[in-house]
């Protein structure tokens, strides 16, 4: 072969070959159809020695890259394992000044010597109540120190979840408050919240299984609501939070937010006496009821409810019962008010008289909410965490009406001397979203309509009435 022609085709080749990284990249594997066409065009053109050397070139420059994209690799492996940054503090200096600026340090106290109604805002308790639950939380919350750090004070971890529970705040706000890293106070909301429930569920929110504890809540809503029989008012309220990781529509609710839901059985001193809390908010209160073990032991009657037995001034035997709003389906054990539409005089004295008293769970979710703050906020929790906290709130709600019945009163509605509801402080500000009013699938039974039927007459009768109740309506 002629040297000359030989270096004429290396040229050609070369040339060729350039021209095929300008225009069509580095990667020849990443060709399309369309360009795979033109370079097949451009081969049939070339004299068989240029295209013998054309497709060696492509061949070693096929090989080069493979051999960068491998070194690439490599070298970003390499780096992703070293990537760690060194950290310039293992802590900040400013959260090692906490013993001297931190807010439970300095503040709290200031606070609780100088002044407890600041005191009580600031965390939502009394300063004994503080004691009491660092007292008997203590063992449940304190850690062990280690040769690098010393724990956190158990005063302090819960100084800070009792002022999350009460404000709302996020993690990093908190943080610049208590001189706490955010990522430790996200642990410690959650940590302490289920010891709070580990050690006072049971003791506050223990639903009652004998026919004596049933009748004394009983009692109390005849003597203080004028409605007989009745064993606690059911209701339930969305918890906002924020759309689960893959969570797509199923905690998304008719209102138009990701939530939880809380429903609760309430007695006749605002206290939760049983507690359903992490269903999604798609449900409505009658799926989340009709699904719960409250509705089963009921219906069993492993509950425990009194037998029945006549009302005041009466000889017929009437059974004990809750009562709820009109999502839910009536039953003998569960009574609601009658539908709004074309009511007589008498249905509408019954559905006051059967108002008045629901009106009990309105306001022990009203006292939680102004009470807890964190309830009126989108939780950022995950959905198993925002159960404990709601969990933790209603143990703590429970044990301050115990504790301190008087010291939430002035927050409930009350009623004047013409019985005219005053609303309470609760409903001065943000409240908790209700339930939605779903009544599909929710049959009636006829004894449940003849038991209401005869409730509505008793309640119109001269021994069922009250002197009021005709001014209501």
């Amino acid at each position: 072969m002629n040297p000359r022609s030989t270096r004429n085709s290396h040229d050609s080749s070369r040339f060729v070959m350039i021209w095929v990284y300008k225009m069509f990249g580095k990667r020849t594997k990443s060709f399309s159809f369309r360009n795979f066409c033109r370079l097949h065009l451009v081969i049939m053109f070339l004299a068989p020695v240029q295209r013998l050397r054309f497709i060696q070139n492509l061949v070693e420059l096929e090989r080069d890259i493979i051999e960068n994209d491998v070194a690439i690799a490599e070298h970003l492996a390499a780096n992703r394992r070293g990537r760690r940054r060194r950290r310039r503090y293992w802590v900040k200096p400013w959260l090692l000044r906490r013993p001297l600026l931190g807010q439970y340090e300095r503040l709290m106290h200031e606070l609780r010597d100088e002044d407890l109604p600041a005191f009580r805002n600031f965390v939502r308790v009394e300063p004994a109540m503080f004691q009491e639950l660092i007292a008997r939380l203590g063992p449940r919350i304190t850690k062990n120190d280690t040769w690098y750090r010393k724990a956190l004070d158990p005063g302090l971890r819960l100084a800070i979840t009792l002022r999350y529970l009460a404000s709302g705040d996020s993690y990093r706000s908190l943080m610049y408050g208590f001189r706490v890293a955010d990522n430790t106070i996200s642990m410690i909301v959650r940590d302490v919240c289920q010891a709070i429930i580990d050690e006072y569920a049971e003791e506050v929110i223990a639903c009652h299984t004998t026919p004596h504890e049933w009748r004394q809540i009983a009692e109390q809503f005849g003597a203080r609501w004028n409605f007989h029989h009745t064993v606690g008012a059911l209701d339930g309220k969305h918890i906002a939070i924020r759309c689960p990781r893959n969570g797509g529509s199923l905690y998304y609710n008719y209102k138009g937010f990701h939530s939880i839901v809380l429903m609760a059985l309430v007695d006749a001193d605002y206290k939760f006496i049983w507690v359903d809390v992490g269903a999604n908010g798609s449900a409505s209160d009658a799926t989340v009821f009709n699904q719960s073990e409250l509705k089963e032991t009921i219906e069993n009657g492993s509950i425990g409810f009194p037998a029945a037995d006549p009302l005041p001034q009466d000889d017929r035997p009437m059974p004990y019962f809750i009562i709820a709003d009109d999502a839910f389906p009536l039953r003998t054990w569960l009574m609601k008010p009658f539908s709004r539409r074309n009511l007589t005089n008498q249905e509408r004295i019954f559905n006051y008289r059967l108002s008045r008293s629901r009106r009990i769970v309105e306001n022990a979710f009203g006292i939680l909410g102004n009470r807890f703050g964190c309830l009126l906020t989108t939780m950022q929790q995950t959905p198993k965490a925002a159960e404990t906290i709601v969990l933790g709130c209603c143990c703590l709600h429970n044990i301050m009406r115990i504790r301190y019945p008087a010291f939430q009163n002035a927050a409930l509605d009350q009623e004047a001397d013409n019985h005219q509801v005053c609303p309470g402080a609760w409903r001065d500000g943000e409240n908790m979203h209700d339930m939605d009013n779903i009544v599909g699938g929710n049959r009636t039974t006829r004894a449940a309509k003849a038991q209401r039927l005869y409730l509505t007459h008793y309640y119109n009768s001269s021994i069922g009435a009250v002197p009021w109740q005709s001014n209501m309506i």
